[in-house]
């Protein structure tokens, strides 16, 4: 795997994907290799499908350990941000049909959108980055185009 564009995390992204790759590396890729283990032991391969979804699952965990791995050895760790301007890592408060919303802005491997956390190069990402409070910013999505204005940056 390569990765073309510069990885930004934040200190929590760091955190969190560090907690994932030893919870892999410690906890779950030696019970799938045990698995695997006791699957071969039964006998014939080809019939055994317990051995192929071990095998897979094996295959999943190492790729992910292997992926996260590359994450954290090439990633740009945002640690401070200026609070007048959108950047990636800070937390922008917005006003949007008629109500207040809190977003973060974060990286790409971070974006959660159900945790309000957007990435940088989302449609409304892209839009705040460089903006100050105040400014107001129209992205276009799926219902039509929404105005945000900016409200507080943290």
């Amino acid at each position: 795997m390569t990765l073309n564009q510069q990885i930004l995390l934040t200190k929590e992204g760091v955190k969190q994907l560090k907690e994932e790759y030893e919870e892999l590396l410690t906890l779950k890729r030696p019970v799938a290799v045990e698995r695997l283990a006791n699957a071969r032991s039964e006998g014939d391969l080809t019939e055994n499908s317990e051995y192929t979804a071990a095998k897979q699952d094996l295959g999943f965990i190492d790729g992910r350990i292997t992926e996260l791995k590359l994450i954290l050895s090439e990633a740009k760790i945002i640690a401070s941000h200026s609070r007048k301007k959108v950047d990636v890592g800070c937390k922008v408060t917005l006003h949007v049909n008629g109500k207040r919303e809190h977003f973060t802005i974060v990286g790409e491997w971070e974006a959660d959108p159900m945790q309000k956390k957007i990435s940088h190069s989302s449609p409304l990402g892209k839009a705040l980055i460089g903006k100050k409070p105040g400014d107001k910013v129209e992205v276009e999505a799926p219902a039509g185009r929404i105005l945000y204005k900016i409200l507080h940056i943290e």
